[in-house]
Order: structure tokens, then C-alpha cells, then sequence
């Protein structure tokens, strides 16, 4: 199965962008689907059925951009805390997704990962999350990551639990302990940090994603809800991102 056509430098140029001014590794807190379905009269899980589309187009978008990794925020682990029925549609929709949409991450030559508690999710997702892992590993483009029953505090205290218990066991020196060496422990492990992070609906929230690896990426929100999320406006925050001033603590000569 062929990919789908990477963007010319003439394209990339026709929509103010440059190769070498887009970001490698792009995280969305996909947020406003219940609130796009109730403005319109509608369940709320209608508003995240319609986000599925977002997803498709997003990842399509950012895979003929070349970029190197989408992180998609899809289920933290504080939403457990959702009425039940608006969990088990969640979930089935996860499923569809996974089973509906394999097939075609596989055709554009996507890598799959998955970030978050697995153990904490139906057998029967875990099986499509490892399904659609094993298919995709050996693709060499883009890496589409999910962040699935993912809270960043979380993964933060299980790698410091590891590297604990490596110190107890004598495996590792505390005072060898570097800022890598937490890396190495999160579940991010060998993935490039956000270069930038997009928000939708108009919030400036993190949500307890990606705290460390954040750290120094560029923000930008959109007012539009996920549903109505589209490349166009995803093209919007890499041209914005491609006029920032990226110091990372230090100063630019001028």
C-alpha cells in the first residue's frame, strides 16, 4: 500500500510554511467536543464521534507535512471520573477507531504508540492497541502517538518508582541520576519532546499532559471546538509557530 503524497517545498510554500521551520513533534489537547454537541442540541457523545473525523484529518495533514510525531491526548486518567454511559460510548469508540483506522495508519507507512496505563483498559483494547503496534513497527514515518488512561503525574511517579527501586537493588547511583536518566524512565522514552502543544476550545490548560516533556514547548489555543478542528487551522499554529522566537532560557543576538 503507497503513502499519501508528501507536501512539495512549492506547497509548503503556498501555505506560508518551510520545511525547516516546522516543528518535529507536535502534541494536541483535544478538547471541546461535548461542548461543540450541546451548542448544537445534540448528545455529547455525538460531539466525540464527529472529533474522530478531526483525528483522520489531522493525522493525514501532519503525516504530508513530514513531520516526525503527533501526540494526540485522548483519554487522561482523571476521565474516569465521566457518568458511566458517556465511558462504555468512549470506549467503543476507542475500539472502532483502533480496528476501523489500522488498516489505513498502516497505508501511510505510520508508526502506532500508545502512552498511558494500558493494564488499566478492557482486554479487548489492549489487544487492538498491540494489534495495531506490532503491524505498524517496522514503518518508517510518522509516529502517531495516543496518550490512553495517560495522566503526566502519574507516569512521573512510576518512573521514579523505577528508578527507585534500581537504586535499592544497586543497579544505579542516586548521584548519577541526570535529567536523561528520568527520560529514559517515562513513557516518552525515546521520543522527541513537543515542539508545540495545541490546544482547542479556547482553554490554556496543560491538563496534566506531558508536564516534563513540555517544558519548553511554544502554546498556542484555537477557539474551535475539536469537532470543527481542520487542517487549515492546523496550518495556522505551524505558521505561527514558525514566526516565535525559540530562546530556550538564553537570549537572541540581534
Amino acid at each position: 500500500m503507497s503513502k499519501d503524497v508528501p507536501y512539495t517545498d512549492a506547497q509548503l510554500a503556498a501555505f506560508d510554511l518551510e520545511r525547516s521551520s516546522l516543528p518535529r513533534h507536535v502534541a494536541i489537547i483535544m478538547d471541546g467536543n461535548g461542548r461543540w454537541a450541546r451548542k448544537r442540541g445534540l448528545p455529547r457523545i455525538e460531539g466525540h464521534r464527529r472529533g474522530v473525523g478531526s483525528v483522520r484529518a489531522i493525522v493525514e495533514e501532519a503525516s504530508r507535512l513530514g513531520l516526525q510525531q503527533l501526540t494526540l491526548y485522548c483519554f487522561s486518567s482523571e476521565n474516569w471520573k465521566r457518568p458511566p454511559r458517556e465511558l462504555s460510548l468512549l470506549m467503543h469508540l476507542l475500539r472502532q477507531y483502533l480496528v476501523e483506522e489500522r488498516r489505513e495508519i498502516h497505508r501511510q507507512g505510520l508508526r502506532f504508540r500508545v502512552i498511558g496505563v494500558i493494564s488499566g483498559l478492557d482486554p479487548v483494547i489492549q489487544q487492538e492497541i498491540a494489534a495495531t503496534e506490532q503491524l505498524t513497527a517496522e514503518n518508517d514515518g510518522m509516529t502517531l502517538c495516543l496518550a490512553i488512561n495517560y495522566g503526566s503525574r502519574q507516569e512521573i511517579t512510576l518512573a521514579v518508582q523505577q528508578l527507585a527501586l534500581a537504586v535499592r537493588n544497586g543497579e544505579l547511583d542516586p548521584q548519577q541520576i541526570s535529567e536523561s536518566t528520568i527520560a529514559s524512565a517515562l513513557m516518552t522514552s525515546g521520543m522527541p519532546d513537543p515542539d508545540l502543544v495545541i490546544r482547542t476550545a479556547s482553554e490554556f490548560r496543560i491538563s496534566n499532559f506531558l508536564l516534563w516533556q513540555i517544558s519548553y514547548s511554544e502554546l498556542w489555543v484555537s477557539d474551535r471546538h475539536w469537532p470543527e478542528f481542520r487542517a487549515e487551522d492546523f496550518r495556522s499554529a505551524l505558521q505561527d509557530f514558525r514566526r516565535r522566537d525559540r530562546r530556550f532560557g538564553g537570549l537572541t543576538t540581534e
